[in-house]
């Protein structure tokens, strides 16, 4: 299978990770990750979508919430390989390893998960939701004006918590690599050889970035909880969370739509998020950029695909 100059064959994506880059394709992503020593480390993994085995799961907004399981579960796979990499070689590769240690490291790897879902569910839901009515009184109880109160405290909790994690060294450095990551998207996308050179003059901001979604699924919980037809927080937190997968869904579908709209509406519906991106993505150097271009290269190469001339 071939591609056309200036089309690419799908759209490419990927992830920011600890001294490295994960690129996906359409059944396979690929991990680099650059080790202490300087030596670059690559991987691929087979993963197809059950979207794309099952008809049913590829409809509108219930794609969208399989698409975000599928990324949760993804992004903690390469974000342990990335981690074990560069701490120090690896004794046998992910799929090698055997017996209880397996075991151990994917009951760890829960626990980690489940840690830091409560923490997030407790800072961007339930802690808004407490402070809107501290903050309104008497008037906690007009739903529509709850509504928006929440929306604006959850968007500036997640901007007050990206502006202190950046200042960590290793999140500025993976910030790093995601600029890297948007670069080598972006000079695939536009049909040119993949190259530091080329790579560089790209811009490190991209509509399609998690980041981005996140903003979306913010303002859509907004439209949405505005019709949630109680007022007392804990009966709001649950319905929250019961419409967590639509809320998920919903953004999903607007953020492939605004990715190929020229829409005024659209283009500032995804501007904030784009701001949220000069926190979220740091220019790159050469070395960043080298990381983001050899998982793409190797994703081309498994999906069986020509490389952009």
């Amino acid at each position: 299978m071939s591609q056309t100059q200036n089309k690419p064959a799908f759209s490419m994506g990927g992830q920011a990770v600890l001294e490295g880059v994960m690129m996906n394709g359409v059944d396979h992503y690929a991990v680099t990750v650059r080790k202490e020593n300087g030596e670059l480390v690559s991987q691929v993994f087979d993963h197809q979508s059950l979207t794309a085995r099952y008809k049913v799961l590829n409809w509108p907004i219930i794609r969208g919430c399989i698409r975000f399981v599928e990324s949760l579960s993804m992004g903690m796979k390469v974000l342990d390989f990335s981690a074990e990499v560069y701490a120090e070689e690896p004794e046998a590769k992910p799929e090698e390893k055997k017996g209880l240690k397996k075991w151990v490291e994917a009951l760890l790897n829960g626990l980690v998960m489940v840690v830091a879902l409560a923490l997030a569910l407790g800072l961007f839901i339930v802690l808004p939701v407490y402070l809107t009515r501290w903050m309104l009184g008497p008037a906690a109880d007009i739903r529509w004006l709850v509504s928006i109160v929440e929306g604006v405290l959850r968007i500036l909790l997640l901007l007050g918590y990206m502006i202190l994690v950046s200042r960590i060294r290793d999140i500025a450095r993976t910030f790093e690599y995601h600029g890297a990551e948007h670069k080598v998207v972006a000079c695939y996308e536009a049909g040119e050889a993949l190259t530091v050179e080329n790579a560089r003059k790209h811009t490190r901001f991209n509509r399609r970035c998690g980041t981005s979604f996140i903003f979306i699924i913010m303002l859509i919980g907004i439209a949405v909880c505005m019709f949630l037809p109680v007022s007392n927080p804990v009966l709001r937190i649950l319905y929250r969370l019961l419409l967590l997968p639509l809320i998920a869904g919903l953004s999903y579908e607007l953020l492939k739509f605004s990715a190929r709209s020229d829409s005024r509406l659209v283009h500032a519906l995804v501007a904030p998020g784009l701001l949220f991106q000069r926190i979220t993505t740091k220019e790159p150097d050469d070395e960043h950029l080298e990381v983001a271009l050899t998982s793409a290269i190797k994703i081309l190469e498994a999906e069986g695909l020509e490389l952009p001339q």
